[in-house]
């Protein structure tokens, strides 16, 4: 039987095995970086721990430090669309409900998910939209998430870019608390900030 192919002619199994190795390449590092720390993982590190030929890193990668942003941008892509999806599932009275239970899920998964959030560091913001864009796995996602906020936004009578704004601010703002009081523990634990950080997005919001 022979191979499937795409529209441009490439191996289905080719395709896949390429995907296999890129996902093991990921999964090594992120391993690894969280375990041993960013300064402590050579690329030699991450490609005895997925099993593939150091030349195999460079088909996907420029270096380690491509493959550090790709996987901050993986993962708080992954934090923020597994949030949107939660708060999917529930029936809110208001936007600001629904807004404060999202942020809520964020800062709880970051508290079970110290050692992610310490990888993704301070990077956990608005730039991460700004770069998910530019990247078609992350686009439609992102682009989901944003225009699902800006559209209830827009309902308060905020315009377009003003709703896009505060987005811009919520979204820095948690992440900024989340490393300052998870990691940090500065200037007071997460448990006892939320309910200012919830005070201030509400404000920000009502109209």
């Amino acid at each position: 039987m022979s191979e499937k192919t795409n529209k441009n002619g490439t191996s289905t199994k080719m395709s896949s095995k390429k995907m296999i190795k890129e996902n093991d390449l990921y999964s090594a590092a992120y391993e690894l970086f969280i375990t041993k720390g960013i300064h402590n993982t050579a690329i030699d590190d991450i490609v005895k721990k997925a099993g593939v030929a150091k030349g195999t890193f460079y088909l996907y990668f420029k270096d380690k430090y491509d493959i550090i942003n790709k996987i901050i941008l993986q993962r708080s892509s992954m934090v923020l669309k597994e949030a949107l999806q939660k708060t999917e599932e529930k029936q809110f009275d208001s936007f600001i409900d629904m807004l404060l239970f999202y942020v809520d899920y964020i800062i709880e998964y970051f508290k079970e998910n110290k050692l992610t959030l310490k990888l993704i560091n301070k990077n956990f913001s608005w730039g991460v939209y700004r770069r998910a864009i530019m990247q078609p796995k992350q686009y439609d996602e992102m682009s989901e998430l944003v225009e699902t906020f800006i559209s209830n936004m827009k309902k308060l009578n905020m315009d377009e870019q003003e709703a896009e704004k505060t987005l811009f601010m919520i979204i820095e703002l948690t992440g900024n608390v989340c490393y300052s009081s998870i990691i940090l523990e500065e200037p007071y634990s997460i448990d006892e900030m939320k309910p200012i950080l919830f005070k201030t997005i509400e404000r920000m919001i009502r109209p």
